[in-house]
């Protein structure tokens, strides 16, 4: 799961009028509030290493709206190591409101151009605004050309993120002044996808609103004066909030700070749920609870679940080994069912750099460095490889050789605690391609047999293999599979605009194609 990246994590934070001072933040005062704001991206790093940013706003400074925002990882755009930096980038950046962002690209570019938040300059108050946007719109194609339609119009950007900034722009044309949830209404009648939208305007309105289908998470709190979302909701334990104050916003509906006042209100009808399985699976830190679900837990009855299928004979040399990190719940879950070791026979690196969207010979190479297996821990082991899940195959290739030839294993039968990924994903994960996946090739008309997992097995190095069936995971995380998406699995999309873009994918077969959603755009 290395190969596979996320789009992004939202943070929001608010101090109301009133008490000058919040018991969750020893901080000065409501002034300071901002100052919060890399602390709460630092616990959704995860979610995007290739830019960060904040936009914090201060009623008492000219600059009402100031933003910050570099390429790069939390720590290194705030300059944290720096205590000097740090400290003059948190006072340029003051303000009783923040919004903050890390980004990982599943489209446009990797400058600071593409980082976010994006801020939109205006000598209106109401029609200045900067915001951060978690997802990706599966209709950007024909958003993007409505908008070119016109020749007066242009777009600097080549991602969904400018088109979401011009939706927004659109409806606070002219003299109009709508609410925020009628704003939110018109915008969401012309989206389709995944989109989550952190917004601060200079009047010191904050608008989060979660897509109808839920497809991203969004948590929030309240606790005395302060008002905070977040992508996870670690990132708001960690700030402080009582895990009783912590609450998943529900699709369709906005949280609201308007003249002081929080509201909670729905701007779109939500008649079913597509929330993304693979956040419970990978994505979301272990210590997040989303949609009132356990990141930890979901993992944990995953490795029940294969634990459940296990067949291979069990000796004394047999242990589970976890692939670092994100493995580990469902291989310690796996190996206790099993009454068999969980060991570390993989350490991983963890300073061999951020992670891009890479050629497969870059992919390849960081792959050689990313994990060590200690001889001292496999040699002449059965070992139970668990990971998470197999999306283009050259990491699991090249760790199952150096398993061999570094760790001098007896044998390596990798379980997956996911079905095989057999579609892409147009809504805000790095695989849009039939062609570069996996499991397809192998699947003869679609299905999962004995004999398409001994092929695999083979083509990547291992004695065995074995995926999770899909009844599992909705099982394992608690939901009617109705109410997850799992398009990557099924090929079954939950938007129009997804299933039209499958049809496209399904014509792609060369590797140069390109993503989906960009061969559109060209």
């Amino acid at each position: 799961m290395s190969e596979l990246h996320h789009e992004c994590g939202l943070a929001a934070i608010y101090h109301l009028p009133g008490e000058e001072t919040s018991p969750l933040c020893p901080i000065q005062g409501a002034g300071e509030v901002a100052r919060l704001m890399p602390r709460m991206l630092l616990d959704m790093q995860n979610r995007g290493q290739l830019s960060a940013g904040m936009t914090a706003w201060n009623p008492e400074r000219n600059q009402l709206l100031a933003t910050f925002k570099e390429v790069g990882s939390v720590s290194e755009v705030f300059r944290m190591s720096h205590r000097g930096s740090y400290e003059t980038i948190m006072e340029q950046h003051t303000g009783r409101a923040a919004i903050g962002h890390v980004r990982y690209a599943t489209c446009g570019a990797e400058d600071r151009a593409y980082a976010q938040p994006l801020e939109r300059q205006h000598i209106q108050k109401r029609k200045w605004f900067a915001f951060g946007f978690n997802g990706q719109l599966a209709n950007y194609p024909e958003l993007r050309e409505e908008i070119l339609a016109d020749n007066d119009n242009h777009l600097a950007r080549d991602n969904d993120t400018e088109v979401i900034l011009h939706a927004i722009g659109r409806e606070l044309s002219g003299s109009a002044d709508p609410d925020p949830i009628e704003l939110l209404a018109a915008i969401s009648k012309r989206f389709d996808g995944a989109w989550n939208i952190a917004m601060l305007d200079a009047c010191g309105r904050l608008i989060v609103a979660r897509d109808p289908l839920g497809i991203r998470p969004m948590e929030y709190a309240q606790h005395g004066p302060l008002v905070a979302a977040a992508s996870e909701s670690v990132a708001l334990l960690n700030l402080g909030f009582p895990a009783e104050s912590i609450h998943s916003l529900e699709p369709g509906m906005a949280l609201i700070v308007d003249g002081g006042k929080v509201r909670i209100e729905r701007f779109a009808p939500s008649p079913r749920k597509a929330h993304c399985f693979f956040e419970w699976v990978y994505f979301a830190n272990v210590a997040s609870s989303m949609d009132e679900r356990s990141v930890y837990l979901s993992r944990k009855r995953l490795g029940e679940e294969l634990a459940r299928l296990e067949t291979i004979p069990i000796d004394s040399d047999t242990v589970v080994v976890p692939v670092p990190d994100t493995s580990k719940a469902a291989a310690d879950a796996m190996a206790y069912r099993l009454s068999i070791p969980s060991v570390e026979g993989l350490i991983r690196n963890r300073y061999t750099g951020r992670t891009f969207i890479d050629g497969a010979s870059s992919r390849r190479q960081k792959a050689e460095t990313k994990y060590t297996p200690l001889r001292e821990v496999l040699e002449g082991k059965r070992v139970i490889l668990v990971e998470d899940s197999i999306v283009r195959s050259t990491t699991m290739k090249v760790l199952l050789g150096r398993m061999r030839s570094l760790g001098r294993v007896r044998e390596i039968h990798v379980r997956i605690a996911c079905p095989p990924i057999i579609a892409p994903c147009f809504y805000g994960i790095d695989m849009s391609t039939i062609s570069e996946l996996f499991a397809p090739p192998f699947l003869r008309e679609g299905l999962l047999t004995d004999e398409a997992q001994e092929e695999m097995a083979a083509r990547l190095g291992a004695d065995s293999l074995r995926y999770l069936p899909l009844e599992s995971v909705a099982r394992s995380i608690g939901f009617d599979p109705s109410d997850l998406c799992q398009a990557c699995l099924t090929g079954r999309y939950p938007t129009p605009a997804g299933e039209r873009l499958y049809e496209i994918a399904l014509g792609q077969t060369s590797r140069d194609s390109g993503r989906t959603y960009e061969s559109l755009s060209r």
